[in-house]
Order: structure tokens, then sequence, then C-alpha cells
């Protein structure tokens, strides 16, 4: 396993992310255990979660498993670079309530407290904010965040699906304050999903923040979705976004394109689009959200995978970006 280190600090991750969101609600504890195992000895440091992953009604399970496999000792906790996500509204009191949820410094501190709790952890090493919150100003923000790190509750701080201005607007903001301010984003990156080459990548690079993409399979529809249905059973059917997207003739017809390439060159399509985010600029590392070891161990063999330029070309040219902006929207 290769190490980076994420954006501008001296913290040296991973470059494949364990995503956790699938603990809980589709792999039991046990299980779940023993894939964070699994990643701990392929050298997979880098572990992202958030506080409202769960079932509906059991928000935090998630952080909640995390935390019993932590309390397992072994080293566990200190082996693990930890992120975890604040926004959302938890349901505490069993109906949407003021202050429950987005980034007034009264969330953030409760929020940060009580994922500390279900964790079993004195620390979060990476707090990201799950979204941009339009109506608390960032000397605000900053200042809560300040407080927890004074505490040393909190190391580092993130953004996830922020746009390029915010990013800016961040991190300008917090160095007024002398602040570190946000030193990486988790951004929805794809293959088929590029719009964040226009903008957010580039203020991600500008800033010295490390992109860490989320969904780098596009929900399963660069896993080799088509080959799964033909093959029947051992893939679940699709919904949302990538439902609607193979609807679509043209996108079908894309997706059967990439299947054929990869197949021609003996490699697994799911593997292929990892590899793939990995020689993107600014790219610290795709998060893999595996339900099982043997996703896991798909994912890791992905890091490894080297891809030839005659392949990046036609991956390009199969799925093409938008290119830098402004020129992507305008003359």
């Amino acid at each position: 396993m290769d190490y980076v280190q994420l954006g501008r600090t001296g913290l040296k991750v991973s470059r494949i992310v364990l995503g956790t969101m699938n603990f809980g609600p589709e792999t039991n504890e046990a299980d779940s255990h023993k894939i964070m195992d699994a990643a701990l000895d392929a050298g997979v440091n880098f572990f992202d979660t958030a506080n409202v992953y769960g079932w509906a009604e059991n928000r935090g399970r998630t952080e909640e498993i995390i935390g019993t496999w932590f309390a397992n000792g072994g080293g566990r906790r200190d082996k693990t670079v930890l992120a975890t996500k604040v926004y959302g509204n938890m349901g505490v009191h069993g109906e949407p309530w003021p202050n429950d949820d987005k980034l007034s410094a009264l969330n953030i501190r409760r929020a940060c407290d009580a994922s500390l709790k279900r964790l079993q952890t004195d620390h979060i090493d990476l707090y990201q904010f799950h979204h941009v919150d339009r109506a608390t100003p960032w000397d605000e923000i900053w200042q809560a965040l300040d407080v927890l790190v004074q505490q040393g509750k909190v190391l580092y701080v993130g953004s996830s699906n922020f746009p390029g201005w915010s990013i800016a607007q961040a991190n300008e903001s917090a160095a007024r304050r002398g602040s570190l301010g946000l030193v990486s984003e988790q951004c929805h990156f794809n293959l088929i999903e590029r719009r964040a080459e226009m903008e957010v990548i580039p203020a991600a690079e500008a800033y010295g923040l490390g992109v860490i993409p989320w969904s780098p399979l596009a929900g399963g529809l660069l896993g080799g979705v088509l080959r799964k249905q033909r093959e029947g059973g051992g893939s679940r059917s699709q919904t949302g976004r990538s439902a609607a997207y193979l609807e679509d003739d043209a996108n079908r017809a894309k997706i059967e394109k990439y299947e054929a390439l990869c197949a021609d060159r003996g490699l697994e399509p799911g593997e292929v689009a990892l590899a793939w985010l990995l020689t993107r600029p600014g790219v610290t590392g795709p998060i893999v959200g595996p339900r099982t070891l043997e996703q896991l161990d798909s994912g890791v063999r992905a890091e490894a995978l080297a891809l030839d330029a005659d392949l990046l070309t036609e991956l390009d040219t199969l799925f093409p970006g938008p290119g830098p902006s402004p020129e992507a929207f305008a003359w």
C-alpha cells in the first residue's frame, strides 16, 4: 500500500480509503469488524464515516460499530486515521428540532461530543463538514472548530460536497483567523461524474486540500453491472441515479463499451475505475465502501493497478471530462 500526505498536511494516509456507510445497514457488526481488521492488514489506515450513517431510525450505528472495534484493542485506534462528519440531523429528539443539525457552534459542539462517545475515542483525526451551511458565518464555524482543536478533540478539518467558491471562502476566512482551515474535500467524482474537475478540484489543489472521491464506482455502474446482470444474481438491482442512467440507451451503450474495454485487457471494471481515480491530479484516494471482504480485496488490488497511456486515452474518450473552467462554460 502506498501512502501520501493528506493535502498540505504532514499526515500520511493510504491511497485507498475505507468507507463504512454499509456497516450496520448492509453488513452486521461482526463482519464489519472483520473488514476493518483486513483493511489494516492490507495497509489501509484511512477510515471514513459520518455521524448520520446507520439506519434511518438508528443514525449513529455505524460510528458505534467502529467504536466497539476500537475497544477490542490491539492498537486499532492508534493505527487508524479516523474521519467522520457533522451536518445532518441525528433525530435525537425523535423529530426535527432547532439546532440539531448544520454547522452552528452549538450543533458542532454537541455533535462532536456525541461522535466521540459512539466511537469510543478521545479525538477525531479529520472532522468533515458534510455539506455547506449557507446560514452560518464562517467566523462562527471556525471559532467552534478552534475550540475543539485546542481541546484536542479534533486534529484536522475537511469539507464534503463543497463547491469551489466555498472552499475558497472557508480557507480565506480561516487564514484571517490564523487557523489551518480545510485540508481535504470529499466530492462526488468518478469516470461518469467528472464535473468536479471544473472548479472543485482546481480550488482544492490551489488551497492544498487532498481530494477524496466518494461513489468511485458511480453507484455500481462502473463495477461490471451489465456483466453481472447477464450472469444472473450477484448484483443488487440498480436504484436512484444509477437506474435512471441505464434507462438512457446512449448511457447504457457507454457502459457496454467500458465493460468490453476492460474485458479485452483482462481487467475488472471496478478496479479500473478506482485505478483511474488514482491517476487524477489532486486525488488522495477514493473511498471504497465494501459490504464484504471480497469487495475490500478488489479495492486494495486497484491501488496496485497501473493503467497504461493507451487505456487512459480510451477511457477519456469514452467518458470525456468537462474541461477546465471557465472555458468549460464560457468562450
